[in-house]
């Protein structure tokens, strides 16, 4: 899990990696390269990992219940280069996010390619149930694969998990729309125009699908490619004006639009899903307590911490918390001054002060 430099999430989460799509215009093929090793070796070291049956009865795909380690004994975070991989040792890194965090699952990967195997699409499913403080969005060339899910009632339709469609040319759109039509409302849905390839507004379908979807993600060719594509600001205006006409469909521009657009006309916006973020439940529990008076569930850091101490010289010790309503009501049940609340350091101390006998 890293965080991410992708504008619209905050960290890419890669339990798989690898892609058999072909994409010419692939980042993500490129970075493995730079980061796996001797391939010819690491497939030698077959004590180190297993070769997995492909869902769509393709060439086996590979699994790694620990990291492949280098000479030096550092991971390799690619050992296979490209080859769809499942490393099954990084279900349990999201453990370590302590808020809620808008996470792109499968940056490296096509996590919904038709050689995953079910399960490993299962066990992400799991995680993301269990950390449900967090919102997923997942990104596939081959959006069929949430309708096979669906209708074998094994795609959540929770409210923080986004189910996004690579969409760079026609034929991609039409795909997409048919799948995202059959899905029901409650499935989060999105298209990521990226990288835009050609005029798709202009597309006969486009109005249909721009219905069908809750957010656009909008994104330039990069790199040096001598065939690279530079959308023309007409095609990215035709986008934003459909999405806007269209209830008000959020469009999300990425910096490689800048150049194109200027910085006064990029539009960055989010689902509102996307906007707030959770507590995981061990911060929850950290930050979180109950009221001993009217038991509501509140910040620690919002009411009085109640200190006692048995004797003088004793260090107080924390027995519980209480609003700050609850408090002033108990101090005036038992007769005591009450406190200006707002010039109180953190914690009050209610027992036995130094002069008492």
């Amino acid at each position: 899990m890293n965080r991410s430099k992708i504008e619209w999430c905050d960290h890419t989460w890669n339990p798989i990696t690898g892609c058999r799509h072909e994409c010419p215009y692939c980042y993500a093929r490129t970075m493995t390269a730079r980061f796996a090793g001797d391939v010819r070796l690491n497939k030698m070291a077959k004590a180190d990992y297993q070769l997995v049956n492909a869902e769509d009865g393709s060439e086996a795909v590979y699994y790694l219940e620990k990291p492949m380690l280098n000479e030096t004994e550092k991971a390799l975070v690619y050992p296979f280069g490209f080859e769809p991989t499942y490393h099954r040792y990084r279900m349990d890194t999201l453990d370590k996010l302590k808020m809620g965090n808008n996470i792109f699952v499968g940056a490296m990967a096509d996590v919904f390619g038709a050689w995953v195997p079910e399960k490993w699409i299962i066990d992400i499913f799991n995680v993301c149930t269990k950390q449900s403080q967090h919102n997923y969005m997942f990104l596939t060339k081959n959006p069929e694969r949430y309708l096979e899910l669906y209708s074998a009632g094994k795609l959540p339709g929770t409210d923080n998990l986004f189910y996004g469609a690579t969409v760079t040319q026609g034929m991609q759109l039409e795909r997409a729309t048919k799948v995202f039509t059959d899905l029901p409302d409650r499935f989060h849905t999105f298209f990521s125009i990226e990288p835009i390839l050609e005029d798709i507004a202009a597309k006969e379908i486009w109005q249909e699908a721009v219905l069908q979807t809750d957010w656009i993600i909008i994104g330039a060719q990069t790199g040096r490619s001598k065939d690279k594509v530079v959308p023309e600001m007409d095609w990215i205006e035709k986008i934003v004006e459909s999405a806007d006409a269209a209830y008000g469909v959020p469009v999300f521009m990425k910096n490689s639009l800048i150049p194109i657009m200027g910085e006064p006309n990029m539009r960055r916006d989010f689902l509102k899903q996307l906007q707030h973020s959770e507590i995981s439940p061990k911060m929850k529990k950290k930050l979180y307590d109950t009221c001993a008076e009217c038991k509501a569930h509140l910040k620690k850091s919002d009411m009085i911490t109640l200190l006692a101490r048995s004797k003088r010289g004793e260090q107080p010790k924390q027995f519980g918390f209480m609003c700050k309503d609850c408090f002033k009501q108990f101090c005036k049940n038992l007769g005591l001054d009450i406190p200006e609340l707002a010039e109180l350091a953190e914690s009050i101390t209610i027992g036995p002060g130094d002069d008492d006998g």
